[in-house]
């Protein structure tokens, strides 16, 4: 059904807000994400470049990997709730009680339920359109960068990218918003920095995690109509799967495998046309590329379901709101298709041998669940975790922007991709 705006609040910060995540964060942790365990490795370098922004000398990007999707709560706890404990650890004195700024997708606040619309907007959270021009989204991020006290928490990947030891793309964005703070506060003539640090993550699991694998595997088997093929290896069972939930995606679309191309291919040819089928429903072609076509037409079906610049819908015609809901129905299924195609550009890889790392084959189990998932018209919220988990957050070196000034200004592009570049090396090899 069509539903009015959602009603947020500008972003500001609730001292009430910050109290409540430092009391219940770590219990949510712990029972929601399933997180047993956090650990921090390079926890000198984020604390002296938290020292300098707390200071007001440097404007700080913490560009962290979004390899599960949980990683902004963790940080979230992390920074709100030990980073003062290790600055008296280590003997660094830091101006004010630390925490971070984190910056979100609008929509989240549409699929993310209530608690997250009271609770984000009241941290100080910034939002931004990801395919909407918005100004004052972008407005606030560079004000946070050049005038601000706090460190900016946002993630280069731009979404989920459901995979930890790779590294399958980094939007430029962010390393252009820090470039731009940077020229911004050179002609201004201020001695301020700006510096991107990398946070890389890890998962690891405790007892049990070879018996969760194999009761998630099965799930997926059954998803997928298997039977478990009697001694039949990890690799072996996985390949059967994904190669059934395909072909279930092929007649789905009508798509003939003519036994020519590789499963890439064939994944690729079902995303092609899972695009066309939710265009069609939408009547609407986006343009771009994968992403930039995906973040557009995204957007046409949330403003479809929730209507922007409206505040209610009471004491209209009969007719006018059936339309209005049968709009935001046909929305709906063409997101059912833009789900798929979200998760599926990401499920292109090589299945992991049986040799491979128990966390390597829990993330491929985890993502043949999706795969069927996505297939069945389900979203990330539905997604299966292995719990307790154990988090690894690893601090890259930090990138100091306003020292390539020099360089970004001869070549926009390549200085970009240098920086780029080093997010990547952090991010794939943390240790």
């Amino acid at each position: 059904m069509a539903s009015p705006d959602v009603r947020v609040p500008p972003p500001r910060v609730s001292k009430g807000a910050l109290l409540f995540v430092r009391v219940a964060a770590r219990a949510y942790l712990r029972f929601a994400l399933g997180i047993g365990r956090v650990s921090v490795r390079g926890e000198e370098a984020l604390l002296r470049v938290f020292q300098s922004a707390l200071a007001g000398e440097a404007g700080v990007i913490l560009a962290f990997q979004h390899a599960c999707g949980d990683e902004p709560q963790i940080l979230g706890w992390y920074f709100f709730n030990r980073l003062a404990r290790a600055a008296r650890r280590a003997g660094v004195r830091l101006a004010r009680r630390p925490r971070a700024v984190f910056v979100y997708g609008y929509e989240v606040l549409r699929w993310g339920g209530g608690l997250s619309r009271f609770i984000m907007p009241r941290l100080g959270a910034l939002p931004i359109y990801h395919s909407k021009v918005d100004s004052g989204g972008m407005a606030r991020i560079y004000a946070a960068l050049t005038e601000g006290l706090y460190p900016l928490a946002l993630a280069p990947e731009g979404q989920v990218s459901y995979t930890q030891d790779a590294v399958p793309r980094l939007e430029p964005g962010v390393v252009r918003i820090g470039f731009g703070a940077a020229e911004r506060l050179e002609k201004a003539g201020r001695a301020r920095d700006v510096i991107v640090v990398p946070i890389a993550f890890r998962y690891r699991y405790g007892r049990g995690a070879e018996r969760a694998l194999e009761r998630l595997l099965a799930r997926a088997e059954r998803l997928a109509g298997l039977k478990r093929a009697p001694r039949a290896s990890f690799a072996e069972r996985a390949e059967r799967c994904r190669e059934a939930m395909l072909r279930a995606n092929e007649a789905r679309y009508g798509l003939k495998d003519d036994g020519q191309r590789p499963f890439a291919a064939r994944v690729d040819r079902v995303i092609d046309a899972a695009f066309s089928r939710a265009e069609g429903i939408l009547g609407f072609a986006a343009r771009g590329d994968h992403f930039n076509r995906m973040y557009e037409l995204r957007q046409q079906c949330w403003d479809r379901v929730i209507l922007p610049g409206v505040e209610t819908l009471e004491g209209l015609p009969p007719l006018e709101r059936a339309l209005m809901d049968l709009r935001a129905g046909e929305a709906w299924h063409a997101g059912r298709h833009l789900e798929l195609v979200d998760f599926a550009w990401y499920f292109r890889g090589d299945v992991p041998p049986d040799d491979a790392p128990l966390e390597r084959r829990i993330e491929y189990a985890q993502n043949l669940w999706d795969f069927a998932n996505r297939g069945m018209g389900g979203a990330y919220v539905d997604r299966r975790a292995v719990v307790p988990r154990h988090a690894r957050i690893s601090v890259g070196p930090p990138i100091t922007l306003s020292d390539r000034l020099a360089s970004y200004k001869r070549d926009k592009r390549a200085a970009v991709d240098a920086v780029l570049a080093e997010i990547k090396a952090a991010y794939e090899h943390p240790e």
